[in-house]
């Protein structure tokens, strides 16, 4: 795929926007991720991070979408790839999460606007704020004294 001038920006911009999904994502054991991935059992790894993302975004905003892989080898690294997909309001975002033991990164592969602007910067800037929109902020009640 060819990689256009401002994916770096919103591989950014989603990166920030997903980070404590990510940080949940790899509380789950490594060899669970090898033992779903390896018995095509991805419904369990859906339920995953539909879990993790319950605590941070609007029901349906990230979804796991057509596959995950497992890249553990004698020599390197384990890594976990997963395909998701960001659904705010207005935007379609499909992109891999890589899981490794002390960081994630994101790749994102693919962004559809409902109402594009001809401006990649304003569709980033967009992009930026419909994310923010849609994540469940924890709110405290304010301590008033009467």
């Amino acid at each position: 795929m060819d990689r256009q001038p401002f994916s770096v920006t919103r591989e950014i911009i989603v990166a920030n926007a997903i980070q404590d999904v990510a940080s949940e994502l790899r509380l789950i054991e490594l060899a669970d991720y090898i033992a779903f991935i390896r018995l095509e059992s991805m419904a369990n790894i859906a339920d995953i991070v539909e879990s993790a993302a319950e605590l941070f975004f609007m029901p349906g905003t990230l979804l796991l979408r057509h596959g995950c892989e497992a890249h553990v080898t004698w020599t390197d690294s384990p890594r976990i790839a997963l395909d998701l997909e960001l659904r705010p309001e207005g935007a379609t975002i499909y992109f891999t999460l890589s899981l490794t033991a002390f960081k994630a990164g994101v790749e994102v592969n693919y962004v559809a606007f409902q109402n594009p602007s001809d401006d990649p910067e304003l569709n980033s800037a967009f992009l930026k704020e419909t994310l923010e929109n849609a994540r469940i902020r924890k709110s405290f009640p304010s301590s008033r004294s009467a």
